[in-house]
């Protein structure tokens, strides 16, 4: 007589109690299954803890590879929702510690518990990220009174070129690792896990960060050649993290506190016509010198940006619409961004012949009524770049705290 097959609704159950043989110590865990079990190494240096007072990475130092995924939630039943995120909660810190998603092997007629593409591969410094959509809050969970007031509805900037099927979502999931096959094994297994319960609405794969969120990293350049983030908010300034990025007692919903906002926006960029134009335009379009990275009229990255300096014929170095003097803090009554975005590239545009490549942007912030919303708003308006920029998609997620061992992202909406 053949096995009996492992049923998905046991697995999920199992795997959301932490039983059958679940092991995640605080330092990371070994597989425990019976007797052929694949061996996980010891946790090294590749591993983030994935419990916390915050959820890592947002001010974890960016991984070099990205996988984001946005689902629709197709069940109107909130148990069954609340039921899925603890088990997602527990297949995340499961992966963030080199481990499959369950520690079983099933029978040979059922299917494996674990896709297996990052068996033998270490974390490589993995973190997973969870978010919560607008749309979660609407009629279907009883889940109105709960949304919080920041969570706004991603408006649409002029200049907009938003595909509704790459927009939205009443989930995401951000996986980065230094390695492309284990942040894509957590979005293949996650949307597998979630089955019947969500589906996946829409995904993007990136490579090369274009910030660095540690001073500790050396600033990235992205597609079009040019240092970015010089001036991002890093994990060791605690005091900005405080006043730009983590929730405090501010917030209209406690829940929220520990959290944040993430807004994400694919942006293609018209490498062609860009590549066409000559240094001196690119840099002032930009506001920077684009070997040095240094501003106008700055010698090195670092200087600090003289928005006020003039040239002898009283034109300003750098000029009135660069995307520096336009996005900077001084524009926007001090306002920052933790930016955490990475660059794409998704084939040939089948119109044009041109390559579908550019930024995808994740810019963490405590509220983007006050953050994104104003400093977006007056980049659509007068930013020089908009002319080799097309934003193709759009989603702001509230991005709840880090939970503890025991806990799951689930538990805020029970």
């Amino acid at each position: 007589m053949s096995p009996d097959p492992v049923s998905r609704r046991g697995f999920l159950g199992a795997l959301a109690a932490g039983g059958a043989g679940l092991v995640v110590g605080g330092a990371g865990g070994v597989a425990a299954g019976r007797a052929g079990a694949p061996k996980v190494a010891a946790p090294t240096a590749t591993q983030v803890p994935f419990h916390g007072q915050h959820q890592a990475g947002v001010a974890t130092a960016a991984q070099d590879r990205l996988a984001f995924a946005a689902f629709d939630v197709t069940t109107s039943d909130r148990a069954e929702l609340v039921a899925m995120l603890k088990t997602w909660t527990a297949a995340a810190a499961r992966m963030t510690a080199g481990l499959p998603v369950a520690d079983d092997v099933p029978a040979p007629l059922s299917p494996p518990l674990d896709t297996g593409e990052a068996l033998g591969l270490s974390p490589a410094r993995l973190t997973i990220t969870a978010g919560f959509g607008p749309g979660l809050f609407d009629t279907r969970f009883g889940l109105a009174s709960r949304r919080p007031a920041a969570l706004i509805d991603t408006p649409t900037f002029p200049g907009d070129q938003l595909e509704d099927d790459r927009s939205g979502g009443d989930l995401c999931i951000q996986a980065c690792s230094d390695d492309p096959q284990v942040a894509f094994h957590v979005v293949r297994n996650l949307a597998r896990l979630g089955r019947g319960v969500v589906a996946l609405r829409w995904s993007q794969l990136g490579f090369g960060r274009t910030s660095s969120t540690s001073s500790t990293q050396a600033t990235p350049r992205n597609l079009m050649g040019f240092l970015d983030g010089t001036n991002n908010i890093t994990a060791e300034d605690a005091p900005g993290l405080h006043d730009y990025v983590w929730v405090g007692d501010e917030t209209d919903q406690p829940w929220m506190k520990n959290g944040c906002y993430v807004v994400a926006r694919r942006i293609r960029m018209l490498i062609e016509s860009w590549d066409r134009d000559y240094l001196a335009d690119q840099e002032n379009v930009i506001g920077r010198h684009k070997v040095s990275g240094a501003p106008l009229g700055g010698a090195h990255e670092h200087d600090v940006v003289n928005l006020a300096a003039v040239t002898a014929a009283g034109k300003p170095v750098v000029p009135m619409d660069a995307h520096i003097r336009l996005a900077s803090p001084k524009s926007h009554g001090g306002q920052r961004i933790l930016r955490r975005g990475y660059s794409f590239t998704d084939g040939i545009d089948p119109v044009t012949g041109e390559l579908d490549a550019g930024l995808f942007f994740l810019g963490f912030q405590k509220d983007p009524r006050k953050q994104f919303v104003p400093i977006q708003t007056l980049l659509a308006q007068q930013d020089a770049l908009n002319e080799y920029l097309r934003q193709t998609s759009s989603a702001v997620f509230a991005v709840p705290p880090g939970v503890a061992a025991g806990q799951s992202w689930g538990d805020v909406l029970a």
